[in-house]
């Protein structure tokens, strides 16, 4: 288990940036996973980029393999609580999933009173602030706390290159952007998502601080689960023993996610505004190594990567023959 880093500082002049593969059907470029469209399918691929602030900040060696085998593992271990849209995984970095309607929110649950950025739950809570995304917290809360109970914190679902914005249940509704019906539904299921999330990480030593779903629409009109889960993209992990260790002494909880990339472009003085520093490939490679760590110890799986070069592998694995 584990990654050599001389591996890793081998692969960083060739991750995986971007792609151009229209046999696949009509592009879609994300901030990380180029989609293409036809039919009633949709063909994801998940790069090697890294989004940071709603920002993308450059790529991490073997990331999108790391992202795509993680959310296709929790896919598996949550079908038995909501539907999600994963027909098969060709490749290491590709997945194959039924095309689906995109609610235009993130349903977004927090545990803990931590993140930072400026608009983060602890942001927000530190310069006095006790009403967040509709919900009224207490005073007295210490950075990294457990919430008095898990809570919803939606945001909207901005496009490429935009910043979602935190939202209340109401403001979503009173807007127009969601029924009350169709996001007291899908909160429902999210919040079965967390539950089981938070449950399985403890029993791997880790504690699911925080994550967001995405959930799309059927042909049926059925709820289902999209895009990824549970991944260190879009989840934040802590080590429950270093946790506690860490809230005793006042230090930051390590996470097993890209909050450390998040705190180097801090320590920048860059936080979302204008181009962004260029990431050292020290940096890189210790964030890749997280990523893989953080699979690692959430499935109980080794992570074996697969170092081909990624265009011409990913061709070859989905039957597309040369470019």
């Amino acid at each position: 288990m584990g990654i050599d880093i001389q591996l890793l500082r081998e692969l960083c002049p060739r991750t995986l940036d971007h792609t151009e593969l229209p046999e696949l059907g009509t592009k879609h470029e994300g901030k990380v996973r180029d989609s293409y469209v036809r039919g009633d399918t949709r063909t994801i691929v998940v790069t090697d980029r890294v989004s940071c602030f709603d920002v993308v900040v450059g790529t991490l060696p073997l990331k999108g393999q790391v992202l795509n085998q993680a959310a296709a593992f929790w896919f598996e271990q949550t079908r038995s609580i909501a539907a999600n849209h994963l027909l098969d995984v060709p490749d290491p970095c590709v997945s194959r999933v039924r095309e689906c309607q995109l609610l235009p929110v993130e349903f977004v649950y927090r545990g803990y009173l931590t993140g930072s950025t400026n608009t983060s739950i602890w942001t927000v809570y530190a310069r006095g602030d006790r009403e967040y995304c509709g919900h009224r917290l207490p005073d007295g809360l210490a950075r990294h706390e457990r919430l008095p109970g898990p809570l919803l914190t939606p945001t909207t679902k901005a496009p490429k290159g935009g910043h979602d914005t935190p939202a209340s249940r109401a403001e979503l509704i009173a807007s127009g952007a969601i029924s009350e019906a169709r996001f007291d539904r899908a909160a429902g299921i999210c919040r079965a998502l967390f539950a089981e999330g938070q449950r399985f990480a403890e029993t791997r030593g880790l504690i699911l601080v925080d994550t967001k779903y995405e959930i799309g629409v059927d042909d049926a009109g059925e709820l289902v689960v999209i895009d990824e889960i549970h991944t260190p993209d879009s989840s934040r992990y802590w080590y429950r023993e270093a946790y506690e260790r860490a809230m005793s002494e006042g230090r930051d909880p390590e996470a097993l996610d890209k909050e450390y990339v998040r705190r180097w472009l801090g320590e920048q003085g860059y936080k979302g505004d204008g181009p962004p520093p260029t990431l050292p490939d020290d940096v890189r490679c210790e964030a890749a190594r997280r990523y893989i760590e953080a699979f690692e110890q959430v499935t109980g799986l080794a992570f074996q990567p697969d170092t081909d070069e990624p265009i011409a592998r990913i061709r070859r694995n989905l039957g597309l023959g040369d470019a």
